[in-house]
């Protein structure tokens, strides 16, 4: 078992890591390898989070507002207020960690209000866009 300490926007981690059963890779570069049986590996191993887990939300909080998932950049706006949407539509664009990830609408409706704008940095957890309540 190794220990290894990482630090991360300022805060430290401990782990410790277990070396499993290796067998070499046929064709793979020289020292590639993979679990002899990765089955066998035990799935209650703890998991470091690198989350706020105060912004650990789902992208849709209910069906008529939307929130950021996680801190980041809109860098598309393809739909306005009072637009109709299809479920599943992308409505906007929002970059995090150099990925651009759709958000999309999480019903068919209309665009009640759209509360960010292209360029705008928003934290995890913010209202992005709302629809017309149903009925």
């Amino acid at each position: 078992m190794s220990k290894y300490r990482i630090s991360m926007n300022g805060k430290t981690y401990e782990m410790e890591i277990e070396l499993m059963d290796e067998q070499p890779v046929a064709g793979a570069h020289r020292g590639a390898s993979i679990p002899a049986n990765p089955k066998k590996a035990p799935n209650n191993d703890p998991v470091v989070r690198v989350i706020d887990p105060q912004v650990d939300v789902k992208t849709h909080v209910n069906s008529d507002t939307v929130v950021s998932p996680m801190p980041g950049t809109v860098v598309k706006v393809l739909k306005a207020a009072g637009d109709e949407v299809k479920e599943g539509e992308t409505v906007l664009v929002l970059e995090a960690m150099k990925m651009e990830n759709e958000i999309t609408a999480p019903r068919a409706g209309k665009l009640k209000d759209i509360q960010v704008a292209e360029g705008q940095a928003v934290p995890g957890g913010v209202v992005l866009f709302e629809l017309e309540p149903e009925g």
